[in-house]
């Protein structure tokens, strides 16, 4: 071969590969956005909208051909996003006629490299997909306990009612039990279960949704996690012994998009300057751990309020009274614990025929609209419930996630009346089971999970409080580990929390 040809065959091959990156990684042309925006129908095109939520989270484009000129001009548009873009909606037609790819090919490319659009907002997608018109109809009639009467009409569809509930924080990628609950009501146990794989996959532990991305007043809120203590670790606890190195990868994706987001997020704490702190509210109707529960919120700056041995009527009018006290719009927080006999969704108090006092309107008490005074303002819930064999505790009392906090929470805090903070945010809820047995073996022994949580509370009063509690949790599984069936605690933990909070002054 002459020294021409050689040059010509160089350049012929860079050539090839020039058009060959230039297909896989550089901008779309409008020619190319423009076919593709008139090939997709109606429900494809809602679709691709709801998908790209999050990588164009600061910007509501009216229809695909915007938002795809948008991604283009951000470099976001290569040709194998358009692919993924095409694969999830299904095109496949357009695959192979626009890009020159197939269905297989971009499979391939999905396994090896990250993905533009979050495996959260895939999932939504494909439960869509699977729902028909009447479960979307029974679902949006169930959430109308959630987002008020009207607030979705009836002719939406489901991917309408996941943004319009990610609008109020009642779903994340992190926060999926009210769906899952509410797909169980409407007997679709195969889209619970899918919610469920995705959960335990690990997926929606790191990923900022959209109104988090775009709204930089609302602080990303650590995981909500159930927790539970059995002989062997579970799939949940081991994800949760890692958050606090997904904490960080997740301060470290925010950083890309904004530093200052990243900044105000990481800063963002609730405001425990007080004196006291707050009301602690102790209801002991064992007997066996007021007294240290009282030396150790009266050591964090709380003024206790103590009783014991209440009767039903008695503990619900005592929850009533202190839920009511004005008192509350010159605290920082509120602080409850309640240790008595019961079973997987009321406590009994001292009355051991009582039907019981659920567990969900104790709670209910404390929420924004019924006690306007502790709006903003965490409220911490620390229960030791005692019950039978056959009481386990089951996923009954679920929490949802709260709304945006309004600006100048404290001041708001004090005008009772319609408020921007969702009435359900704030809690702080620790429930811990363990067998009535354990109460008549030794009736003077403390409960092992209340005497922990003394401990460290009193002495590591700096930290925040749901890494205390983790470590909690990880000393009740190695207690669990030694002990017969009988002498186990199970743990959970759900919370609403919008900030980091620390028990102390600061």
């Amino acid at each position: 071969m002459n020294l021409t040809a050689s040059w010509l065959s160089v350049n012929w091959t860079g050539a090839l590969l020039q058009q060959f990156l230039g297909r896989t990684l550089c901008m779309m042309s409008a020619e190319v956005i423009h076919e593709v925006e008139e090939a997709l129908d109606k429900d494809e095109k809602e679709m691709l909208l709801f998908l790209c939520r999050d990588v164009a989270a600061d910007v509501v484009p009216p229809n695909v051909r915007d938002l795809l000129d948008v991604l283009n001009e951000r470099g976001k548009l290569s040709a194998v996003a358009l692919a993924e873009l095409l694969y999830r909606v299904r095109r496949f037609d357009l695959l192979k006629r626009i890009l020159k790819m197939d269905k297989t090919a971009v499979e391939a490319h999905l396994l090896r490299h990250p993905h533009l659009v979050s495996d959260y907002r895939v999932l939504m997608t494909e439960i869509g997909e699977d729902l028909d018109e009447s479960d979307v109809s029974s679902l949006i009639f169930l959430m109308r306990d959630y987002t008020g009467r009207g607030k979705i009409a009836k002719d939406k569809s489901f991917l309408d009612l996941v943004i319009e509930l990610e609008k109020l924080n009642l779903i994340a990628p992190d926060q999926l039990d009210l769906l899952e609950k509410c797909l169980k009501n409407i007997h679709r146990i195969d889209l619970k279960t899918k919610i469920q794989k995705y959960k335990q996959s690990g997926s929606g532990t790191s990923y900022v949704n959209a109104l988090q991305a775009s709204l930089p007043n609302l602080s990303l809120k650590d995981p909500s996690y159930n927790l539970r203590v059995q002989n062997g670790r579970s799939k949940e606890q081991r994800l949760v012994r890692k958050l606090a190195v997904k904490r960080e990868a997740v301060k470290t994706s925010i950083q890309e998009s904004g530093a200052f987001l990243s900044q105000h997020i990481s800063e963002e704490i609730y405001r425990m300057q007080s004196k006291p702190l707050g009301i602690c509210l102790i209801i002991d109707c064992i007997g066996n751990d007021t007294e240290v529960l009282r030396d150790t919120f009266i050591s964090l700056g709380y003024t206790v309020q103590c009783f014991s041995y209440l009767s039903m009527d008695s503990l619900i009018q005592t929850l009533h009274q202190v839920a009511c006290m004005p008192q509350h719009q010159d605290y920082n927080s509120f602080v409850c614990v309640l240790v008595s006999r019961g079973n997987s969704q009321s406590i009994f108090g001292v009355d051991k025929t009582h039907s019981g006092f659920p567990l969900h309107q104790i709670r209910r008490m404390f929420m924004g609209d019924k006690c306007p005074f502790l709006i903003g303002k965490p409220k911490l819930f620390f229960i030791q419930n005692y019950v039978g064999s056959q009481g386990q505790l089951e996923d009954s009392s679920l929490l949802e996630v709260d709304g945006p906090a309004a600006n100048n929470v404290e001041s708001k805090a004090r005008q009772p009346g319609p408020c921007m903070v969702h009435r359900e945010a704030d809690f702080f809820w620790s429930l811990c089971t363990a067998d009535v047995s354990l109460l008549e073996q030794s009736s003077s022994s403390p409960s092992m999970y209340l005497q922990c949580l003394s401990q460290k509370l009193r002495k590591e009063r700096n930290r925040p409080l749901l890494d205390l509690h983790l470590e909690l949790n990880s000393y009740m599984y190695d207690w669990n580990s030694r002990v017969s069936a009988k002498e186990k605690y199970y743990v959970w933990l759900q919370h609403t929390l919008r900030k980091k909070l620390i028990l102390s002054y600061t």
